[in-house]
């Protein structure tokens, strides 16, 4: 280490280093584990509807005996298919599985990092302020509340990701329980993290220290889960296509702008500590 880096930059910079390990980006595609389904059955149902026309067809060309009726013509194309719909529903259970587990997963693992970041970037605002001579206990101890609601709603309420993973495959009121806390734990983190940045900001600048917080282009929405939950039983699970892509895309946004912020912090505390 360093001899002349203070402990806390150190800890923020091993901090900023294991984003790459928590903040996990997921590609969009992963929308196709919902879609598979669907796919193989349209797929299925075209070739059944031109096995049948097919059938029909050969009928009124050669009509059959009276009180006969020749047998469906089950094709090995047919046959190609219906073996199609049970693989991809096999592969649907265990990528649903996989990708139910990542989502979980990079939630507790974000979440815990943020928790870490947090806590760092305290006692480095604490130690700069002594540093300046500023007493800015009174105000510090607001980052101390939000880090303590953050412990408690996020660390102590982890989920874990392999039970839910396992139960959203064999129940799909544990899916939708899922998404709704995904789509809600996101949000409410958000907004708490808003509010520290803005709360550091204001301290670190009554002690002469410049701190812009960038403003988040696209903040995450406060979804409402009963209405999606609505507009996807209407809609025969077609609006789960939409729901699912806001779940991969919320929290890579969110990641996004908390390596923008993240790096443009950093160089700034380390200097206080110089």
């Amino acid at each position: 280490m360093n001899r002349n880096m203070s402990v806390e930059i150190e800890n923020l910079k091993k901090d900023v280093r294991m984003r790459a390990l928590t903040d996990t980006n997921m590609s969009i595609w992963w929308i196709g584990v919902y879609l598979l389904p669907i796919i193989a059955s349209i797929i299925w149902a075209v070739v059944f509807v031109s096995v049948l026309i097919s059938y029909i067809i050969s009928l009124t060309k050669l009509p059959p005996a009276p009180g006969e009726l020749p047998a469906f013509p089950w094709s090995p194309l047919l046959s190609a298919a219906t073996a199609g719909v049970y693989l991809t529903v096999i592969a649907t259970f265990i990528l649903f599985i996989i990708l139910t587990y990542r989502l979980v997963k990079r939630r507790n693992h974000h979440f815990r990092r943020q928790i870490l970041l947090f806590e760092d970037i305290t006692a480095t605002i604490r130690k700069a302020t002594m540093k300046k001579g500023v007493d800015a206990e009174f105000d510090l101890g607001s980052l101390d509340r939000t880090l303590g609601e953050t412990k408690a709603e996020e660390t102590e309420s982890e989920k874990s990701a392999m039970l839910w993973a396992v139960l959203t495959a064999f129940n799909g009121f544990a899916l939708f329980y899922v998404w709704y806390f995904l789509m809600r734990d996101f949000n409410k983190h958000e907004r708490r993290e808003d509010a520290f940045w803005t709360e550091a900001s204001k301290i670190l600048g009554k002690a002469g220290i410049k701190l812009e917080v960038p403003t988040r282009t696209e903040p995450l929405v406060e979804r409402s889960f009963a209405l999606y939950l609505i507009l996807t039983i209407i809609t025969g699970g077609v609006f789960g296509i939409y729901w699912l892509y806001v779940l991969l895309k919320d929290p890579n946004v969110h990641f996004r702008y908390h390596a923008q912020i993240e790096d443009q912090a950093l160089p700034i505390l380390e200097s206080t500590l110089a």
